[in-house]
């Protein structure tokens, strides 16, 4: 089996999850559509990247074995091509492309690995290092390596200036301090793949997670309970492992609750006596702060790592819709949308919207409020004309999570957890159900992905998707109004 810099990595996170990958690959989880429009943008970055070394040639992928490539990549350098994409070598059974390879006059080379995030990790250095052993194995002299990623300062002007959208970084240093030991995880990683009879024996860790979420977990985590001690709530993940390693792993098998926090006491007894806690005192406190009418609202964004419009930089949270339900005392609701169109900045529009659906003296209710006020903040900084109006709405803003978070409402089936995506099954199931129902679009990220992808479909498929949006985003608001409900109702 030859390895690839994927497949280096993946040993070096767990051998058993190269061990699978090679011999069990159907327990392995497929890439859902976020890990696939992470790929996309990673491939637009890369493209993007190689604007940097202009005037070289692209090693193709399709239809040429690898064979093939590195032939092609050898004949290249030898001709005295300057800048090659996705060169492509093998060495001691380890194929590798490299990005971007520039061959200097002197016959040295460069190496440069193209990241679409915003700085440099250790994950990044071993992949380089993978890099740098096979060409220096080939007997290629090289004068640096460096990783090329995203320079989230920068902000776009009227056009895109490459130059200043990435940020290079020599890791020359780093990498060789990597070098001597490679052979002995090559070693390692042979022997294990030689026998397919043999799975590794290794446990489940913080490795399981780190640098990358094992697409192996579900088939590893296998004997450990769906709702378990690494469910509880703010509790370090070193402390779940340890507690594992003990033989705690079953709510039941916890023998001192008092080394646990109050929030994690609660949850712990809600679990162990099967019910629920409520703190009436607290949320009619709550409750009774809020006035009315009161505007429950909800921001869907998006991120854009190479901007595309003035005013952006790289992974902004850029606001596209809004849903907002305005709740009278007796009940009542008014529903407000918008949703922008997807061929020009959405953020002058909806900020203009905003303040004409919204007052300046109003009471607005958001579920984890530091994201919407996190986006109403950065749109006050952009847009002077509107910035008084956001700035009070921003300041009006009250938390629906707070009763949440703070453990006040809290029943079995929440977990531990404060998302929405737990509190609401718990309290409004039907609501529940009513998501389940949604044509198209059914949570933030595919609210997220839907909107990046508007100006690439025809206009019915277009059509189609924008009325998912609208139903999606509504529902998200009306949600917040039937929790709130429900706490009202738990007060009496």
């Amino acid at each position: 089996m030859r390895l690839s810099k994927s497949l280096y990595i993946r040993g070096l996170q767990c051998t058993k999850s190269l061990w699978l990958k090679k011999y069990k690959k159907d327990v392995l989880t497929p890439p859902d559509g976020s890990a696939e429009a992470m790929f996309e943008t990673g491939n637009e970055v890369g493209a993007l990247a190689c604007g940097l070394f202009s005037d070289g040639k692209e090693v193709p992928y399709e239809n040429t074995s690898f064979d093939e490539k590195t032939a092609l990549t050898k004949k290249w350098i030898e001709e005295g091509v300057e800048n090659i994409y996705e060169a492509t070598f093998l060495y001691d059974d380890i194929v590798v492309m490299v990005d971007i390879l520039h061959i200097n006059s002197d016959g040295t080379l460069e190496i440069y690995e193209v990241k679409s995030s915003t700085e440099v990790k250790d994950v990044y250095l071993d992949d380089v290092s993978i890099q740098y052993y096979v060409l220096n194995g080939l007997g290629y002299t090289l004068k640096s390596a460096n990783v090329v990623h995203i320079n989230n300062k920068y902000v776009r002007g009227d056009e895109l200036e490459v130059e200043k959208l990435f940020s290079i970084v020599d890791v020359t240093d780093e990498v060789l301090e990597r070098q001597h030991n490679i052979p002995n995880y090559l070693k390692l990683f042979k022997t294990h793949l030689s026998d397919s009879e043999n799975m590794p024996d290794i446990d489940i860790g913080t490795h399981c997670t780190s640098p990358y979420e094992c697409d192996a977990m579900s088939y590893c985590w296998g004997h450990v309970p769906s709702y378990s001690i690494f469910d509880i709530s703010r509790l370090k993940t070193d402390t779940k492992f340890s507690l594992y390693k003990q033989g705690i792993v079953n709510f039941t098998d916890i023998t001192n609750i008092a080394d646990f926090s109050i929030s994690q006491q609660i949850q712990i007894n809600s679990e162990l006596q099967n019910r629920e806690i409520i703190n009436k005192e607290a949320i009619k406190e709550f409750v009774d702060g809020l006035s009315y009418p009161l505007y429950h609202l909800d921001f869907e964004t998006f991120q854009q790592a190479v901007p595309q419009w003035k005013g952006i930089n790289p992974f902004m949270q850029i606001p596209f819709q809004y849903s907002l339900h305005v709740e009278e005392k007796n009940g009542d609701l008014k529903h407000y949308e918008f949703l922008a169109n997807d061929d020009k900045d959405p953020r002058y529009e909806l900020a203009k919207r905003l303040v004409e659906d919204i007052p300046t003296d109003v009471t607005v209710l958001a579920y984890n409020m530091g994201f919407e006020k996190g986006v109403i903040r950065k749109l006050a900084e952009q847009f002077e004309e509107f910035a008084p109006k956001l700035l009070a709405i921003h300041e009006n803003i009250r938390d629906l999570m707070t009763p949440f978070q703070k453990k006040e409402y809290y029943v079995p089936s929440m977990r531990g957890s404060y998302s929405i995506k737990y509190v609401l099954p718990a309290l409004v199931p039907e609501m529940q159900r009513a998501y389940k129902e949604l044509s198209l679009v059914h949570n933030g990220g595919e609210a997220m992905q839907t909107f990046a992808k508007l100006s690439k479909m025809d206009d019915a498929t277009k059509e189609q998707y924008r009325k998912a949006l609208l139903e999606y985003c509504k529902l998200d608001t009306l949600a917040m109004v039937e929790v709130l409900r429900k706490l009202k109702e738990s007060v009496g």
